[in-house]
């Protein structure tokens, strides 16, 4: 998935009220963007890092800019942008890229299901229906190991339930973690940041609910879905 608009280095000043971050372009004037991000963005909001901003002409936004990568300066991008994954991932399923999700002829976007919830995408046409919810994940806190979330997450463990009901009524489920970023070969969850989230991932996954992490290839140019990345159990990796 390309980026609409050429991007735009600057350097972040702070990113405050959850969706506002300001930052100093080149030239130096300093301006406000948008911040796509519900999340705490741990270890992505430091003052002075080189980020990434998407310019916009369009008179409906108030915001001439949006906040789209943090770049760590060593070859490595984080997508900070949680609107990204599903349109990334839509065109990788689309073009039949996605392992284990290529065989199907109807893809479809914000499903109802469930308790006034929108699967993120529900695949038709190939088997059972399928139902796949995406989560963006951008935690880092060891080297070359991603994590979800980085902030509790109540809609998360709901999403979680709404598929193990999916599975008992015989269709296939599928969660399905975007790693938006560079530096990581493995997944896990942050047990600690929420625990009810990582017990009803748990309980999802004995209900049948299927766990697919995916990497991204990131540039300044776009972002890309890439090969599957090992799901390390939190347990598991607590212990190593």
């Amino acid at each position: 998935m390309r980026f609409q608009t050429d991007l735009i280095p600057a350097r972040l000043i702070r990113r405050y009220k959850r969706f506002l971050a300001d930052a100093r372009l080149e030239d130096g004037r300093e301006i406000t963007a948008h911040c796509a991000n519900p999340g705490s963005m741990m270890g992505l909001a430091d003052e002075g890092m080189k980020i990434w901003l998407e310019p916009n002409d369009d008179p409906k936004k108030k915001l001439k800019y949006g906040w789209r990568l943090v770049d760590h300066e060593n070859g490595h991008f984080t997508g900070v942008d949680t609107s990204v994954p599903n349109r990334a991932l839509k065109a990788a399923v689309e073009a039949r890229e996605v392992a284990g999700l290529g065989d199907y002829e109807s893809v479809r976007a914000e499903v109802k299901y469930g308790e006034n919830s929108r699967i993120d995408f529900l695949l038709q046409g190939g088997g059972p229906d399928t139902y796949v919810e995406v989560k963006s994940v951008t935690l880092s806190r060891q080297t070359g190991i991603a994590e979800f979330p980085d902030s509790v997450t109540k809609r998360g463990a709901k999403h979680l339930s709404e598929l193990s009901a999916m599975v008992a009524q015989g269709h296939r489920a599928v969660m399905l973690y975007l790693i938006q970023r560079t530096d990581c070969t493995a997944m896990t969850l942050a047990a600690d940041i929420d625990p009810t989230y990582a017990q009803a991932f748990k309980d999802a996954r004995k209900t049948g609910v299927e766990v697919l992490c995916l990497s991204t290839r990131i540039t300044p140019e776009g972002v890309w879905v890439s090969a599957p990345l090992e799901f390390r159990d939190p347990a598991a990796h607590t212990s190593n």
